[in-house]
């Protein structure tokens, strides 16, 4: 059997020197940006820990500096997990933001130091020395590895597998044959919760199993 193998990461931030005081200035940077930046500003959005009022970098920066709350719920409503392609992503934000404008004033402009700054990010993956052999194991490593851990398997594992399941589901299923266990994982919503709500939920689904196996013995 496959052991699960627990990494973890950090990311290395790398400025795209380039700012938006606008939501035109934020349309032209989202057009016009690597599709790297987009990348970071999106998928990498959970592991920098914000509260979960919105789901990526952009919808965040026009709800709290913009203040322009419908715009920001628009954008949050973008999922990057529905797009095979950064290209493809980067069009539908284009899409609700030129949508927008369409129909609505255009908002104020961000007061100064509260400007958009574009960047992007390369991240570095290391093992963490934690392995796991079978459930409980598992478990017990789910409940105490670093918070990066969890997100390099739950959400950047959606990326791994060309956009398929997470690393700890595929692996319950492949590895466990666990395969009712590896669907309640996939199920989860990755946007209802932060990486350490993430972590709760998934111990508790995993120890209800590990428990309804004792009885069982």
């Amino acid at each position: 059997m496959k052991p699960f193998i627990f990494k973890q990461c950090t990311n290395i931030l790398k400025s795209a020197q380039r700012k938006a005081g606008t939501i035109r200035d934020l349309l032209h940077g989202i057009k016009e940006v690597s599709d790297a930046s987009i990348f970071h500003h999106t998928y990498k959005y959970f592991l920098k820990e914000h509260i979960l009022e919105y789901t990526n970098d952009f919808s965040q920066w026009v709800g709290d500096s913009l203040e322009e709350h419908t715009l920001a719920e628009h954008l949050s409503s973008v999922d990057p997990y529905d797009f095979s392609l950064v290209s493809s992503l980067r069009e539908e934000l284009v899409r609700v933001i030129d949508d927008y404008l369409a129909h609505f004033p255009e908002p104020r402009p961000a007061m100064k130091g509260n400007e958009f700054s574009f960047n992007e990010s390369v991240t570095i993956v290391f093992p963490t020395g934690i392995v796991a052999h079978n459930l409980a194991e598992f478990l017990q490593a789910l409940k105490y590895v670093d918070s990066s851990s969890i997100y390099y398997h739950f959400y950047e594992g959606r990326i791994h597998d060309i956009y398929g399941p997470d690393d700890f589901s595929l692996w319950l299923k492949e590895a466990l044959n666990e395969k009712e266990l590896s669907e309640k994982l996939i199920r989860i919503d990755p946007f209802m919760y932060d990486i350490e709500g993430m972590r709760k939920l998934m111990v508790q689904i995993v120890e209800q199993k590990v428990q309804k196996d004792m009885e069982t013995i």
